[in-house]
């Protein structure tokens, strides 16, 4: 219910859990082991957890806003630390990658100059372009408090 949330926390670095299948018993289980905050729009889900946060919203800048609003310390820029697919840790694509590694890149990419960065839990190939900008704009907008 709050997957794009999620995304969108791991791109500012944080250190984000977001698993599909699991029941509620299994959620809670793998968030009190894991030391995690459960956030969620669940009613029943947030009484049973402790220290849940409880999100109204259904719009994604609205559950930014939200969620900013009770930690206002969660950063506000894309920081490449963190796969927004699998929450892996991400580190600087190395001269000794494979050909198969880069070729996922765009070659205009790759030409560019560009920083490559590469999650090493599931391989997945991040670098700043057109996307990132946009990502800068939407956080400001909604961390800002701006037009819906």
């Amino acid at each position: 219910m709050l997957g794009r949330l999620a995304r969108y926390l791991r791109i500012v670095g944080m250190d984000t859990a977001y698993r599909t299948g699991l029941d509620d018993e299994e959620l809670l289980r793998c968030a009190a082991t894991e030391h995690r905050t459960v956030i969620t729009r669940d009613r029943g889900l947030a009484r049973r957890a402790d220290g849940a946060v409880l999100l109204a919203s259904v719009a994604i800048e609205d559950q930014w806003r939200e969620l900013h609003a009770r930690f206002p310390q969660i950063p506000t820029e894309p920081r490449f630390e963190r796969c927004t697919l699998c929450n892996g840790p991400l580190g600087p694509l190395s001269p000794e990658d494979t050909l198969a590694t880069v070729s996922a890149v765009p070659a205009r990419v790759r030409d560019s100059g560009t920083s490559l960065y590469r999650c090493a839990s599931c391989g997945h190939v991040y670098w700043e372009g057109s996307h990132t900008a946009s990502v800068r704009r939407r956080l400001a907008l909604w961390t800002s408090g701006g037009p819906r």
